[in-house]
């Protein structure tokens, strides 16, 4: 299951741009916690505690308990991060606060187990993956850190899709009413080498011809 990641936070009073602004010129970057018919919460990050949590990868389906210095924490979802057009550091972030009882909407990433011995693979084949995330509603407490799909028995053209996953955790996905492609193993491609074009007239003539460029004129009888 994910694990609840706690981050360290300070209170900001003032919210709006020049608020922002000037969070931003203390070398912190401006936060917010929303939803679940609350107030939303102003905070300030630490840039470094951001991008560890970014460096990560999957930040989106992990959960937060976001300390807020002098105050209570609370457990969130970190929905959105704004960068700088030039220098690409975090600027703002979003979290969503977790309301008592309610699902959450997640990404989970997907992971490949068993490609060593998937016959398909071993022949040659090549794996085509549709979805690299799933996206699902699940309880907060059962969040998984990855669908497994296992690759053991896939042979060439075979078809893995949502029902392939060895444990769905409750989850349910977005996508509704079909079992959807996750991903597929194709036949390996064949590249082949195009044959030699016949010569057209004019290059005929040129093959024909002797070294020297022009054709020989015919030998003079002798008289």
């Amino acid at each position: 299951m994910v694990q609840t990641i706690r981050i360290e936070a300070e209170a900001r009073e003032q919210a709006g741009k020049g608020a922002a602004r000037a969070t931003r010129r203390q070398g912190l970057v401006p936060a917010v916690i929303y939803g679940a018919k609350q107030d939303a919460t102003l905070l300030a990050l630490d840039p470094r505690v951001v991008m560890k949590e970014l460096h990560k990868g999957g930040w989106q389906s992990h959960l937060y308990e976001v300390a807020v210095k002098g105050g209570g924490a609370e457990r969130c979802l970190m929905r959105e991060v704004q960068f700088h057009p030039v220098t690409d550091r975090p600027i703002h972030v979003d979290f969503q606060r977790l309301a008592p009882g309610a699902r959450i909407r997640v990404k989970v990433p997907v992971a490949f187990v068993n490609e060593d011995t998937s016959p398909g693979l071993k022949a040659g084949g090549v794996l085509n993956v549709v979805r690299r995330e799933i996206e699902v509603m699940a309880d907060p407490e059962n969040v998984p850190e990855a669908f497994q799909v296992d690759l053991g028995e896939a042979a060439i053209g075979a078809s893995l899709r949502w029902s392939a996953v060895k444990d769905q955790f409750g989850t349910k996905p977005v996508i509704q009413g079909r079992d959807f492609m996750v991903a597929s193993v194709a036949a390996p491609t064949v590249v082949e080498e195009a044959a030699p074009a016949a010569p057209g007239p004019v290059e005929a003539i040129k093959q024909k011809a002797p070294a020297g460029g022009a054709a020989a004129a015919p030998a003079k009888k002798k008289k």
